[in-house]
């Protein structure tokens, strides 16, 4: 896996003329555009049971969406954007990325339960996916962030786009991202027949062949943060 220099560092001091609410206001939100980072080396990193897959066949995974949707009506999945920081010279932001089969890369998450909020869902599938705790869990240890987009599966059967075309009167499934802030350390416990890769944000970027259109896309839903990689 190859790495390469790439700087998404900025400034966000704004200079505008206003009263001091507004440039109190301004200074918060450049605040939060600023993204801590901490080197993958301040992590542990261990495995725990293997997870079952679901989806033996592209034809299993349609009959399977199709039975859900009959039963629950719109699938929602949330996914989760995490980034660490890089252990080389050249020191830029990592994504993680959960590899199935050594070929398929996915972020963290998945189905949200029916009734079940986008961050409760998303803490729960962290935590059986990323962590010693079971989907059974509160999840509490995990800081779900900003919202950062949306895509749309139109049909069973076509590939998920960020829009949804007012054509399309029922949408068959609904993917949310959020990105998901860690602390100065922690453990990450993942399934044996799961890896847990740090890829960084110059090798995903527009690589739709490797990485599919969501993950490909993350770089530019990040290009409004600053990143502030800390060295520990």
């Amino acid at each position: 896996m190859g790495d390469a220099a790439f700087d998404f560092t900025g400034n966000g001091n704004g200079n505008g003329n206003g009263n001091g609410r507004e440039s109190s206001r301004e200074g918060s939100e450049t605040e939060s555009l600023v993204i801590d980072i901490y080197p993958l080396s301040s992590y542990y990193f261990g495995s725990k049971e293997a997870i079952p897959f679901k989806d033996e066949t592209l034809a299993d995974r349609v009959r399977r969406m199709k039975s859900n949707y009959s039963a629950h009506g719109l699938r929602t999945c949330v996914e989760a954007v995490i980034l660490v920081g890089s252990v080389e010279l050249f020191k830029h932001p990592h994504m993680l990325l959960l590899q199935v089969r050594n070929s398929i890369f996915k972020l963290p998450g998945g189905r949200l339960r029916p009734g079940e909020s986008d961050i409760d869902g998303l803490k729960r599938k962290l935590s059986r996916k990323l962590s010693m705790n079971n989907e059974n869990d509160d999840g509490m240890d995990w800081q779900v962030g900003d919202f950062l987009g949306m895509w749309w599966r139109p049909d069973f059967e076509t590939l998920l786009y960020p829009y949804l075309s007012r054509s399309v009167k029922k949408p068959k499934e609904c993917t949310k991202l959020y990105l998901v802030k860690l602390p100065e350390s922690r453990k990450f416990i993942v399934p044996k027949n799961l890896k847990l890769l740090a890829v960084p944000l110059c090798q995903i970027h527009e690589n739709h062949k490797t990485y599919g259109s969501i993950i490909s896309g993350v770089p530019q839903l990040l290009s409004k943060f600053s990143f502030n990689i800390i060295e520990t």
